[in-house]
Protein backbone atom coordinates (compact mmCIF):
# COMPACT_ATOMS: atom_id res chain seq x y z
CA UNK A 1 0.00 0.00 0.00
CA UNK A 2 2.92 2.32 1.20
CA UNK A 3 4.92 1.49 -2.60
CA UNK A 4 1.16 2.20 -4.45
CA UNK A 5 0.86 6.57 -3.19
CA UNK A 6 2.80 9.30 -3.44
CA UNK A 7 5.13 10.07 -0.92
CA UNK A 8 2.89 13.27 -0.18
CA UNK A 9 -0.12 10.25 0.52
CA UNK A 10 2.12 7.74 2.66
CA UNK A 11 0.04 9.17 6.03
CA UNK A 12 -3.33 8.86 4.74
CA UNK A 13 -2.67 5.54 2.71
CA UNK A 14 -1.25 4.25 5.92
CA UNK A 15 -4.04 5.31 7.94
CA UNK A 16 -6.49 4.01 5.81
CA UNK A 17 -4.96 0.72 5.46
CA UNK A 18 -5.26 0.23 9.45
CA UNK A 19 -8.44 1.50 9.49
CA UNK A 20 -9.72 -1.06 6.95
CA UNK A 21 -7.80 -3.89 9.04
CA UNK A 22 -9.39 -2.83 11.81
CA UNK A 23 -13.01 -2.98 10.42
CA UNK A 24 -12.61 -6.37 8.94
CA UNK A 25 -11.30 -7.80 12.20
CA UNK A 26 -14.23 -6.51 14.15
CA UNK A 27 -16.64 -7.33 11.98
CA UNK A 28 -14.75 -11.22 11.58
CA UNK A 29 -14.97 -11.73 15.13
CA UNK A 30 -18.82 -10.18 15.34
CA UNK A 31 -19.40 -13.20 12.76
CA UNK A 32 -17.18 -15.66 14.07
CA UNK A 33 -19.22 -15.36 17.56
CA UNK A 34 -22.68 -15.15 15.87
CA UNK A 35 -21.78 -18.23 14.62
CA UNK A 36 -20.42 -20.16 17.72
CA UNK A 37 -23.04 -19.00 20.04
CA UNK A 38 -25.42 -19.95 17.88
CA UNK A 39 -23.66 -23.52 17.28
CA UNK A 40 -23.37 -24.07 21.16
CA UNK A 41 -26.67 -23.45 21.66
CA UNK A 42 -27.74 -25.88 19.51
CA UNK A 43 -25.53 -28.56 21.16
CA UNK A 44 -26.17 -27.47 24.58
CA UNK A 45 -29.70 -28.19 23.88
CA UNK A 46 -29.22 -31.49 22.29
CA UNK A 47 -27.05 -32.44 24.84
CA UNK A 48 -28.69 -31.49 27.91
CA UNK A 49 -31.97 -33.11 26.41
CA UNK A 50 -30.91 -36.52 26.74
CA UNK A 51 -29.99 -36.37 30.41
CA UNK A 52 -32.91 -37.31 32.76
CA UNK A 53 -33.85 -34.85 35.27
CA UNK A 54 -32.83 -33.47 38.00
CA UNK A 55 -29.98 -33.14 35.43
CA UNK A 56 -31.40 -31.26 32.69
CA UNK A 57 -30.86 -27.53 32.10
CA UNK A 58 -33.54 -26.34 34.19
CA UNK A 59 -32.47 -23.52 36.19
CA UNK A 60 -29.01 -23.48 34.58
CA UNK A 61 -27.72 -20.07 33.07
CA UNK A 62 -27.17 -19.21 29.33
CA UNK A 63 -24.51 -20.85 27.47
CA UNK A 64 -23.02 -17.32 27.21
CA UNK A 65 -22.50 -16.41 31.00
CA UNK A 66 -20.93 -20.03 31.93
CA UNK A 67 -17.57 -19.67 32.52
CA UNK A 68 -14.96 -22.19 32.95
CA UNK A 69 -15.15 -21.90 36.83
CA UNK A 70 -18.73 -22.58 36.77
CA UNK A 71 -18.70 -26.10 34.65
CA UNK A 72 -16.14 -27.54 37.01
CA UNK A 73 -18.68 -26.87 39.87
CA UNK A 74 -21.33 -29.00 37.84
CA UNK A 75 -22.08 -32.42 38.38
CA UNK A 76 -20.15 -34.81 35.79
CA UNK A 77 -23.41 -35.49 33.39
CA UNK A 78 -23.93 -32.07 33.16
CA UNK A 79 -19.62 -31.03 32.95
CA UNK A 80 -19.40 -33.67 30.37
CA UNK A 81 -22.45 -31.96 28.61
CA UNK A 82 -20.92 -28.70 28.53
CA UNK A 83 -17.51 -30.33 27.20
CA UNK A 84 -18.74 -32.27 24.58
CA UNK A 85 -20.85 -29.16 23.34
CA UNK A 86 -17.96 -26.90 22.80
CA UNK A 87 -15.79 -29.33 21.56
CA UNK A 88 -18.86 -30.45 18.68
CA UNK A 89 -19.14 -26.49 18.20
CA UNK A 90 -15.77 -24.73 17.99
CA UNK A 91 -14.37 -27.36 14.94
CA UNK A 92 -16.95 -26.52 12.33
CA UNK A 93 -16.71 -22.49 12.81
CA UNK A 94 -13.60 -22.87 11.08
CA UNK A 95 -14.29 -25.19 8.24
CA UNK A 96 -16.94 -22.13 7.62
CA UNK A 97 -14.02 -19.73 6.94
CA UNK A 98 -12.36 -22.15 4.56
CA UNK A 99 -14.61 -20.15 1.69
CA UNK A 100 -13.38 -16.99 2.58
CA UNK A 101 -9.81 -17.97 2.92
CA UNK A 102 -9.89 -19.29 -0.59
CA UNK A 103 -11.80 -15.76 -1.83
CA UNK A 104 -8.65 -13.84 -0.18
CA UNK A 105 -6.31 -16.32 -1.85
CA UNK A 106 -8.11 -15.78 -5.16
CA UNK A 107 -7.91 -12.13 -4.40
CA UNK A 108 -3.97 -12.13 -4.06
CA UNK A 109 -3.53 -13.34 -7.41
CA UNK A 110 -4.69 -10.44 -8.70
CA UNK A 111 -2.76 -7.99 -6.57
CA UNK A 112 -0.29 -6.27 -8.66
CA UNK A 113 3.73 -7.04 -7.54
CA UNK A 114 5.22 -3.50 -5.98
CA UNK A 115 8.57 -4.11 -5.42
CA UNK A 116 10.00 -3.12 -1.99
CA UNK A 117 11.70 0.72 -1.64
CA UNK A 118 13.40 1.28 1.73
CA UNK A 119 13.95 5.26 0.53
CA UNK A 120 12.40 7.73 -1.96
CA UNK A 121 14.28 8.83 -5.13
CA UNK A 122 13.69 10.37 -8.05
CA UNK A 123 13.57 7.79 -11.39
CA UNK A 124 16.56 8.20 -13.20
CA UNK A 125 15.89 9.05 -16.56
CA UNK A 126 17.11 7.08 -19.39
CA UNK A 127 19.66 5.35 -16.74
CA UNK A 128 20.90 2.47 -18.95
CA UNK A 129 21.65 4.71 -21.83
CA UNK A 130 22.93 7.59 -19.87
CA UNK A 131 25.29 5.27 -17.83
CA UNK A 132 26.31 3.00 -21.50
CA UNK A 133 27.33 6.54 -23.15
CA UNK A 134 29.59 7.67 -19.83
CA UNK A 135 30.92 4.36 -19.65
CA UNK A 136 32.06 4.81 -23.26
CA UNK A 137 34.43 8.11 -21.81
CA UNK A 138 35.70 6.68 -18.86
CA UNK A 139 38.48 4.63 -19.61
CA UNK A 140 42.09 5.66 -19.86
CA UNK A 141 42.23 6.67 -22.73
CA UNK A 142 39.96 7.53 -25.79
CA UNK A 143 39.15 4.21 -28.07
CA UNK A 144 38.80 4.34 -31.47
CA UNK A 145 37.34 2.41 -33.72
CA UNK A 146 38.38 2.00 -37.26
CA UNK A 147 36.73 3.40 -39.91
CA UNK A 148 36.96 1.43 -43.63
CA UNK A 149 38.66 4.03 -44.68
CA UNK A 150 41.25 3.87 -41.86
CA UNK A 151 40.76 6.39 -39.98
CA UNK A 152 39.81 6.72 -36.34
CA UNK A 153 36.04 7.75 -35.46
CA UNK A 154 35.77 10.55 -32.61
CA UNK A 155 34.72 9.74 -29.15
CA UNK A 156 30.94 9.68 -28.78
CA UNK A 157 30.80 13.06 -26.82
CA UNK A 158 33.67 15.51 -25.37
CA UNK A 159 34.75 15.82 -21.97
CA UNK A 160 36.83 14.72 -19.26
CA UNK A 161 35.70 11.36 -17.57
CA UNK A 162 35.38 10.78 -13.52
CA UNK A 163 34.80 6.99 -13.03
CA UNK A 164 35.66 5.03 -10.14
CA UNK A 165 33.66 2.40 -7.60
CA UNK A 166 30.74 2.80 -4.81
CA UNK A 167 32.08 1.12 -2.00
CA UNK A 168 31.57 0.16 1.79
CA UNK A 169 34.48 0.55 4.39
CA UNK A 170 35.52 -2.88 3.88
CA UNK A 171 36.11 -3.03 0.40
CA UNK A 172 32.42 -4.37 -0.73
CA UNK A 173 30.73 -3.05 -3.81
CA UNK A 174 27.48 -0.46 -3.73
CA UNK A 175 25.31 -1.13 -6.42
CA UNK A 176 22.24 1.04 -7.96
CA UNK A 177 24.11 3.75 -6.24
CA UNK A 178 22.25 7.86 -7.22
CA UNK A 179 25.90 10.20 -8.21
CA UNK A 180 25.61 13.62 -8.83
CA UNK A 181 28.32 15.98 -10.24
CA UNK A 182 27.80 19.70 -9.39
CA UNK A 183 30.22 22.63 -9.82
CA UNK A 184 31.55 25.40 -7.59
CA UNK A 185 27.81 27.33 -7.88
CA UNK A 186 25.97 24.09 -7.59
CA UNK A 187 24.52 23.34 -10.88
CA UNK A 188 24.07 20.09 -11.95
CA UNK A 189 26.68 18.98 -14.71
CA UNK A 190 26.18 14.90 -14.94
CA UNK A 191 23.66 12.41 -13.05
CA UNK A 192 24.51 8.36 -12.90
CA UNK A 193 23.91 5.62 -11.22
CA UNK A 194 26.16 2.89 -10.05
CA UNK A 195 25.97 -0.65 -12.02
CA UNK A 196 25.73 -4.05 -10.33
CA UNK A 197 29.14 -4.45 -9.64
CA UNK A 198 29.30 -0.88 -8.10
CA UNK A 199 31.13 0.88 -10.76
CA UNK A 200 30.17 4.67 -11.98
CA UNK A 201 31.11 7.29 -14.79
CA UNK A 202 30.54 10.51 -15.47
CA UNK A 203 31.67 13.17 -17.55
CA UNK A 204 32.82 16.97 -17.02
CA UNK A 205 33.01 19.58 -19.53
CA UNK A 206 36.23 20.35 -18.87
CA UNK A 207 38.75 21.13 -16.24
CA UNK A 208 37.70 22.59 -13.04
CA UNK A 209 36.65 21.52 -9.28
CA UNK A 210 33.73 19.58 -9.22
CA UNK A 211 31.78 17.87 -6.38
CA UNK A 212 30.47 14.18 -6.52
CA UNK A 213 27.42 13.47 -4.71
CA UNK A 214 26.67 9.47 -3.81
CA UNK A 215 23.70 8.76 -1.52
CA UNK A 216 22.20 4.74 -1.74
CA UNK A 217 19.12 3.43 0.85
CA UNK A 218 20.22 2.56 3.87
CA UNK A 219 23.31 4.53 3.74
CA UNK A 220 25.01 7.84 5.09
CA UNK A 221 25.07 10.21 1.93
CA UNK A 222 28.65 11.43 1.04
CA UNK A 223 30.48 14.58 -0.99
CA UNK A 224 33.55 14.14 -2.13
CA UNK A 225 35.38 16.87 -3.82
CA UNK A 226 37.40 16.36 -7.09
CA UNK A 227 39.25 18.38 -9.19
CA UNK A 228 39.92 17.94 -12.74
CA UNK A 229 42.45 18.36 -15.17
CA UNK A 230 42.91 17.24 -18.68
CA UNK A 231 43.05 13.23 -17.95
CA UNK A 232 40.45 11.03 -16.61
CA UNK A 233 40.13 11.05 -12.85
CA UNK A 234 39.66 7.87 -11.36
CA UNK A 235 37.58 8.27 -7.52
CA UNK A 236 36.38 6.04 -5.36
CA UNK A 237 33.12 6.58 -2.67
CA UNK A 238 32.72 5.01 0.05
CA UNK A 239 29.59 5.00 1.65
CA UNK A 240 28.99 4.54 5.22
CA UNK A 241 26.08 2.74 6.99
CA UNK A 242 23.24 5.05 8.58
CA UNK A 243 21.99 2.44 11.09
CA UNK A 244 23.16 2.04 14.72
CA UNK A 245 22.77 -0.99 17.13
CA UNK A 246 22.81 -0.51 20.74
CA UNK A 247 21.58 -2.80 23.64
CA UNK A 248 22.11 -4.26 26.75
CA UNK A 249 23.40 -7.99 27.67
CA UNK A 250 21.84 -8.70 30.56
CA UNK A 251 21.27 -12.09 32.87
CA UNK A 252 17.91 -13.92 32.86
CA UNK A 253 17.62 -11.43 36.26
CA UNK A 254 18.77 -8.84 34.38
CA UNK A 255 22.23 -8.09 35.43
CA UNK A 256 24.35 -6.13 33.24
CA UNK A 257 27.28 -8.48 31.55
CA UNK A 258 30.21 -6.78 31.43
CA UNK A 259 33.33 -7.49 28.73
CA UNK A 260 30.65 -9.71 26.94
CA UNK A 261 32.04 -10.11 23.24
CA UNK A 262 28.83 -9.26 20.80
CA UNK A 263 29.39 -10.22 17.03
CA UNK A 264 27.35 -9.08 14.21
CA UNK A 265 27.18 -11.02 10.80
CA UNK A 266 24.76 -10.47 7.75
CA UNK A 267 22.82 -12.71 5.94
CA UNK A 268 26.00 -14.77 4.34
CA UNK A 269 27.44 -15.51 7.50
CA UNK A 270 30.37 -13.09 7.36
CA UNK A 271 31.14 -10.84 10.44
CA UNK A 272 30.16 -6.97 10.16
CA UNK A 273 31.01 -5.49 13.53
CA UNK A 274 31.93 -7.18 16.71
CA UNK A 275 32.71 -5.05 19.89
CA UNK A 276 32.72 -5.80 23.84
CA UNK A 277 29.91 -5.01 26.90
CA UNK A 278 30.87 -1.65 29.08
CA UNK A 279 30.54 -1.51 32.64
CA UNK A 280 26.91 -1.33 32.48
CA UNK A 281 26.57 -3.86 29.62
CA UNK A 282 26.16 -1.93 27.18
CA UNK A 283 27.05 -2.32 23.42
CA UNK A 284 27.03 0.14 20.31
CA UNK A 285 28.14 -0.93 16.47
CA UNK A 286 27.62 2.53 14.29
CA UNK A 287 27.54 2.71 10.46
CA UNK A 288 25.25 -0.73 9.42
CA UNK A 289 23.41 -0.69 6.21
CA UNK A 290 19.79 -1.15 6.93
CA UNK A 291 18.89 -4.88 6.61
CA UNK A 292 18.63 -8.12 8.82
CA UNK A 293 21.27 -9.46 10.85
CA UNK A 294 22.15 -12.32 13.45
CA UNK A 295 23.67 -10.98 16.83
CA UNK A 296 25.41 -12.81 18.90
CA UNK A 297 27.07 -12.53 22.33
CA UNK A 298 29.06 -14.95 24.57
CA UNK A 299 30.63 -14.52 27.67
CA UNK A 300 32.79 -16.78 30.59
CA UNK A 301 30.18 -18.50 32.62
CA UNK A 302 27.43 -17.81 30.13
CA UNK A 303 25.78 -19.91 27.91
CA UNK A 304 26.23 -18.37 24.00
CA UNK A 305 23.08 -16.41 22.72
CA UNK A 306 22.18 -15.75 19.10
CA UNK A 307 19.14 -13.63 17.84
CA UNK A 308 17.96 -11.76 14.66
CA UNK A 309 17.77 -8.58 14.14
CA UNK A 310 16.04 -6.09 11.95
CA UNK A 311 18.86 -2.78 11.51
CA UNK A 312 16.55 0.54 10.76
CA UNK A 313 17.88 3.00 8.30
CA UNK A 314 18.50 6.22 9.80
CA UNK A 315 17.50 5.67 13.07
CA UNK A 316 19.15 3.76 16.44
CA UNK A 317 17.97 0.04 16.21
CA UNK A 318 18.01 -0.95 20.07
CA UNK A 319 18.36 -5.25 20.86
CA UNK A 320 19.30 -6.17 24.01
CA UNK A 321 20.26 -10.02 24.55
CA UNK A 322 20.02 -11.86 27.68
CA UNK A 323 22.76 -14.81 28.62
CA UNK A 324 21.38 -17.60 30.39
CA UNK A 325 23.16 -20.54 32.17
CA UNK A 326 26.64 -21.50 32.08
CA UNK A 327 27.18 -21.97 35.75
CA UNK A 328 31.01 -23.48 36.80
CA UNK A 329 30.13 -26.10 39.74
CA UNK A 330 33.91 -26.86 41.04
CA UNK A 331 34.95 -28.39 44.13
CA UNK A 332 37.86 -31.20 45.65
CA UNK A 333 37.34 -34.81 46.68
CA UNK A 334 39.50 -35.58 49.92
CA UNK A 335 39.98 -38.73 51.99
CA UNK A 336 40.09 -38.96 56.07
CA UNK A 337 42.89 -36.34 57.04
CA UNK A 338 42.38 -33.44 54.31
CA UNK A 339 44.45 -35.86 52.03
CA UNK A 340 42.81 -35.03 48.04
CA UNK A 341 41.70 -38.46 46.36
CA UNK A 342 42.93 -38.99 43.04
CA UNK A 343 41.13 -40.45 39.90
CA UNK A 344 37.83 -40.51 41.76
CA UNK A 345 34.80 -40.70 40.15
CA UNK A 346 32.89 -37.59 40.63
CA UNK A 347 28.98 -37.93 39.24
CA UNK A 348 26.90 -34.95 38.92
CA UNK A 349 22.95 -36.01 39.11
CA UNK A 350 19.87 -32.63 38.47
CA UNK A 351 17.23 -32.31 40.54
CA UNK A 352 15.45 -35.16 38.70
CA UNK A 353 18.02 -37.71 39.55
CA UNK A 354 19.06 -37.55 36.09
CA UNK A 355 23.16 -37.97 35.17
CA UNK A 356 24.22 -34.47 33.88
CA UNK A 357 28.13 -35.13 33.63
CA UNK A 358 31.09 -37.59 35.03
CA UNK A 359 34.18 -37.20 35.34
CA UNK A 360 37.33 -38.17 37.03
CA UNK A 361 39.64 -36.18 40.07
CA UNK A 362 43.11 -35.72 39.07
CA UNK A 363 45.97 -35.76 41.13
CA UNK A 364 45.02 -32.72 43.27
CA UNK A 365 41.57 -34.24 43.57
CA UNK A 366 39.65 -30.95 42.28
CA UNK A 367 36.75 -31.66 39.80
CA UNK A 368 35.04 -29.31 37.76
CA UNK A 369 31.56 -29.24 35.94
CA UNK A 370 30.81 -26.15 33.58
CA UNK A 371 28.04 -24.46 31.10
CA UNK A 372 25.05 -25.78 33.72
CA UNK A 373 21.65 -24.56 34.45
CA UNK A 374 20.35 -22.49 37.72
CA UNK A 375 19.07 -25.10 39.80
CA UNK A 376 19.54 -27.66 42.48
CA UNK A 377 21.85 -30.80 41.91
CA UNK A 378 23.45 -33.79 43.81
CA UNK A 379 27.30 -34.58 43.85
CA UNK A 380 28.21 -38.12 44.10
CA UNK A 381 32.36 -39.28 44.10
CA UNK A 382 33.60 -42.33 44.64
CA UNK A 383 37.02 -44.39 45.09
CA UNK A 384 38.07 -47.28 42.31
CA UNK A 385 35.52 -49.89 41.57
CA UNK A 386 35.93 -52.85 42.93
CA UNK A 387 38.16 -55.57 40.73
CA UNK A 388 37.84 -59.66 41.10
CA UNK A 389 39.83 -62.24 40.03
CA UNK A 390 40.34 -65.82 40.58
CA UNK A 391 43.52 -67.39 42.20
CA UNK A 392 44.41 -71.00 42.83
CA UNK A 393 46.23 -71.29 45.70
CA UNK A 394 48.97 -74.75 46.67
CA UNK A 395 49.05 -75.79 49.91
CA UNK A 396 52.62 -74.81 51.95
CA UNK A 397 53.32 -72.75 48.85
CA UNK A 398 53.54 -69.34 48.04
CA UNK A 399 50.67 -67.50 45.63
CA UNK A 400 51.55 -63.97 44.61
CA UNK A 401 49.37 -61.72 42.50
CA UNK A 402 48.96 -58.01 41.46
CA UNK A 403 45.20 -56.18 41.25
CA UNK A 404 45.49 -53.38 39.02
CA UNK A 405 42.74 -50.66 40.43
CA UNK A 406 41.38 -47.91 38.01
CA UNK A 407 38.94 -46.94 35.77
CA UNK A 408 37.51 -47.90 32.09
CA UNK A 409 36.87 -45.53 29.63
Amino acid sequence: VQNSVRPTDLGTATSAHNYFRQIGGSVGAAVFGTLFASRLDDALGDRLATLPAPAGAAGLPPAESITPQTVHTLPPALRDAYIQAYAEAMPRIFLYLVPVLVLGLVLAFFLKEKPLVSHHSPATEARTDSFADTAAQAVPHARHAASPAGHAAPPPHSGVPVCGAVQHHDGSRVPRAALTLIDVQGRQIGRGASGEDGRYALSVPGPGPYVLIAAAGGHQPQAVSVTVGDRPVELDVVLGGAGRLAGTVLTADGTPVRDAAVTLTDVRGEVVASTRSGREGGYVIGELVAGEYTLAASAPAFRPAALPVSVQSSRETRQDIELAGGAVLRGTVRAGGGRPVEDARVTLLDAAGNVVDTLTTGPDGTFRFVDLSSGEYTVIAAGYPPVATVLQVAGGGRTERDLQLGHHD
